[in-house]
């Protein structure tokens, strides 16, 4: 009697990392892709700001968060000022 042929599953399919995005758009000016995120860790400090209409937002970062963390929080203080 002949050995029972194994079947193999093929390998999983490797998963590209799509990186996420940096520059946003302004809620102010409405332009695309204006709003650049910097990010200093060392100081624990996130800041956004508009290269058009020279707006700016400063929050406290974790070692958890990401640039659009910080866009996030700048988009909830705008609201919270118009409410």
């Amino acid at each position: 009697m002949g050995k029972k042929k194994s079947s193999r599953k093929p390998p999983p399919k490797a998963k590209t990392i799509v990186p996420l995005d940096t520059q946003f758009n302004c809620p102010f000016c409405n332009h695309e892709k204006v709003c650049e995120v910097k990010m200093d860790r060392e100081r624990n400090v996130g800041f956004i700001a508009c290269r058009v209409c020279l707006e700016d937002f400063q929050t406290t970062i974790n070692y958890l968060s990401e640039a659009i963390d910080v866009y996030s929080d700048w988009i909830d203080a705008c609201e919270q000022a118009n409410a």
